[in-house]
């Protein structure tokens, strides 16, 4: 199976030939993998170099002449370093583009802390307009990169993983959450690539599971729904910084009496490299510390 990453190139490479509009900009990372591309359309494939600041600005840039910019780079260097850039170029401008990320939260562990960016969609959430996809399988990401590009001018995020879930379930058609499993104790929500984890650690348990792969906007009547039928104990299973989506997830319950587990990358900095895996279990996010977690909130 491929990687969301290879599949990005494969996806954008063969839109950028039918898709007079697109336009891609790149700050190094992933370049090898599009030159062919970038051969084919010089003036629609640009590379600016290590520069992240002046990817997003010639993104923006691009934007005001009709064209629909995709940017790319790491995500600690696309929404992180840039973040001016991409409050003013996009936001201030009322322009529309597609961020595309790779290796978010603790993808690369050996890239070090500069490569991580589990905070990257909480920042996205101080401004106004984003809309935010975390797919958890190649497929998805196809179809939500899809999705993206032929959004007109919205501004859009999308997230990929290094993690991907066995198989994929295609996004709903409203990009809504999907209701992957029913029960009466709570609602679980998973997000993109944690999905298999959570129903790993949720195998037999009475409990609701929710899948999201579109986490902006926040899918309020999914929750709604999914705590008017079980418990209204909400249990948030994010591959991104604990509690992200914690005030959304109030705000959708706001006149129901409710509690909320936000579970996802802890702050505390982790000094060593290690692998993906270690990682995820030293965040509590394997199957095993979820369903510790999840059993101990819900009794």
């Amino acid at each position: 199976m491929d990687t969301m990453r290879e599949r990005f190139i494969s996806v954008t490479s063969r839109l950028l030939d039918e898709d007079p509009r697109l336009a891609l900009v790149l700050a190094e990372i992933t370049m090898d993998g599009f030159r062919p591309a970038q051969e084919r359309h010089p003036d629609r494939v640009i590379n600016v170099g290590i520069r992240e600041q002046l990817l997003v600005g010639v993104g923006g840039g691009l934007a005001l002449t009709g064209l629909r910019p995709v940017l790319h780079t790491f995500a600690s260097f696309l929404v992180e370093r840039p973040f001016e850039q991409v409050k003013l170029d996009f936001g201030h401008q009322d322009t529309g583009g597609v961020l595309v990320s790779s290796s978010a939260s603790y993808d690369w562990p050996a890239g070090g802390y500069t490569h991580m960016s589990p905070g990257d969609v909480a920042l996205l959430d101080t401004l106004d307009g984003w809309t935010v996809h975390v797919p958890g399988h190649p497929d998805e990401a196809e179809a939500l990169l899809r999705h993206a590009y032929a959004a007109g001018d919205d501004r859009v995020y999308v997230r990929l993983s290094q993690m991907s879930n066995a198989a994929p379930l295609p996004p709903a058609g409203d990009l809504g959450f999907r209701t992957v499993r029913e029960g009466g104790a709570g609602v679980v929500v998973a997000v993109g690539p944690l999905l298999d984890n959570v129903l790993a650690a949720t195998e037999g348990l009475d409990v609701t599971v929710l899948y999201a792969t579109t986490v902006r906007p926040f899918d309020d009547e999914a929750l709604r729904a999914a705590a008017g039928r079980a418990s209204a104990d909400v249990v948030l299973v994010e591959p991104y910084l604990a509690g992200t989506s914690a005030a959304a997830a109030g705000q959708a319950l706001l006149d129901v009496p409710h509690r909320v587990l936000p579970l996802g990358v802890g702050r505390a900095e982790l000094r060593r490299f290690g692998t993906i895996e270690e990682h995820t279990a030293a965040h509590g996010l394997d199957a095993g510390s979820l369903r510790q977690r999840i059993t101990a909130f819900l009794r």
